[in-house]
C-alpha cells in the first residue's frame, strides 16, 4: 500500500535525526572524516569495475553514474539531508506522497550506509573517533572481504540492496507521475537562491536519468542480482569474490 504524505514525511523526519545524529559522530573529527571518504571512494570504484557493462551501455550510463555517485559516491551527503530537513512542511505541501518517500528511502539508505561504513573501519582497525585516518593504499578486495565478513551483518547488507532497488523504482515510478518534471524544474531557481540546491539536484538529475532510461527493470535486475551474489560470496569467504561478476 502507497504510503500517505503524512506517512511519507514522518518517516523522512524519523530518518533524517538518525542520520544526523551518525554523521555527527563519523565527520567529528578529520581523520574519521577522511577515513570514512577513503572507503566510499574505494566501494565506488569498485562498483565501477564491477558495474562495465551497464557503463558502457548508452541506455544505462548516466543511471549507473547516479547509483555509484549519488548512493554510493565519496560525498558528504550532510548539505542535501539538512537541505531537506530545513523545509520539510514545504516540501511535504509541494511534492507528492511518493516523491516523499523516494526522499525518506534515500534518507534512509543513507543512515544504513553511514552504520555499515562505520562497522566496516570498526574492523579494518581505524573505528570512528580513534584518531586514526585509514591509507587508502591498504585497502584491496582482500582486506576489504575480510573485514566486510567479520562484520557479520547479512541481514543488514541485504536490506541495503533491497534499498537500491527501492529508491531505483522509486525514481522510476516518479517519471509516469503527470506535472511532476514541472513541479521539479520550478523548484530549480527558488532551490538555488535559498541554498537548497544539493536537495534539487538529486531530485532533478534522478528524475531526468531514469525518464531518458525508459524503463528500469533491466538495469536493477542486473544491480540486485550482482550485488546480492557478490554479499553471499563474501560472507561464504569465497576466493577472489569479485572476480567472474560479469557474465
Amino acid at each position: 500500500m502507497q504510503e500517505t504524505k503524512a506517512e511519507a514525511a514522518a518517516r523522512l523526519q524519523t530518518h533524517l535525526d538518525a542520520v544526523t545524529r551518525v554523521r555527527a559522530q563519523a565527520l567529528a573529527g578529520p581523520a574519521s572524516r577522511a577515513s570514512v571518504m577513503v572507503l566510499r571512494r574505494w566501494q565506488s570504484e569498485r562498483l565501477s569495475r564491477t558495474y562495465p557493462d551497464l557503463l558502457a551501455n548508452p541506455r544505462y550510463n548516466a543511471a549507473a553514474r547516479f547509483f555509484f555517485e549519488e548512493l554510493y559516491g565519496p560525498k558528504d551527503f550532510s548539505r542535501r539531508d539538512a537541505d531537506v530537513m530545513r523545509i520539510l512542511p514545504k516540501l511535504k505541501a509541494l511534492l507528492p506522497a511518493p516523491a516523499l518517500s523516494t526522499l525518506a528511502d534515500a534518507v534512509e539508505l543513507d543512515n544504513l550506509s553511514e552504520i555499515l561504513d562505520a562497522a566496516l573501519l570498526e574492523q579494518l582497525g581505524y573505528p570512528i573517533g580513534s584518531g586514526k585516518s585509514l591509507p587508502a593504499a591498504t585497502l584491496t578486495e582482500e582486506v576489504y572481504a575480510r573485514a566486510y565478513r567479520a562484520c557479520a551483518n547479512p541481514e543488514q547488507r541485504a536490506r541495503q540492496i533491497e534499498f537500491v532497488a527501492a529508491i531505483g523504482a522509486d525514481l522510476d515510478g516518479l517519471t509516469h507521475i503527470p506535472l511532476l518534471e514541472g513541479t521539479i524544474r520550478m523548484m530549480g531557481p527558488a532551490a538555488r537562491m535559498t541554498g537548497l540546491a544539493a536537495l534539487h539536484e538529486f531530485l532533478a538529475n534522478g528524475f531526468s536519468i531514469f525518464k531518458k532510461m525508459d524503463g528500469a527493470t533491466e538495469f536493477l535486475g542486473t544491480i540486485v542480482g550482482r550485488e546480492t551474489v557478490l554479499m553471499n560470496r563474501l560472507f561464504d569467504g569465497t576466493p577472489d569474490a569479485f572476480v567472474g561478476l560479469v557474465k
